[in-house]
């Protein structure tokens, strides 16, 4: 399997959706103290740097 700059930032996006996921589960169902809403806005972020990576697929 070849990997081209577009394979990686495909698999890029998929783990920083997969860890978005996992974050934004601990703070809804692990924390219910202010650590939650920690957890969920790192886990909104992690989902905003996969959008960037899936907009660079096949413009570098």
């Amino acid at each position: 399997m070849e990997m081209n700059k577009n394979t990686v930032l495909a698999w890029a996006t998929f783990i920083m959706i997969f860890v978005g996921l996992a974050l934004i589960a601990l703070g809804a169902f692990r924390y219910d103290e202010v650590a939650g809403w920690g957890f969920a806005s790192v886990g909104i972020g992690f989902f905003a740097i996969a959008w960037v990576f899936n907009a660079l697929k096949g413009r570098v």
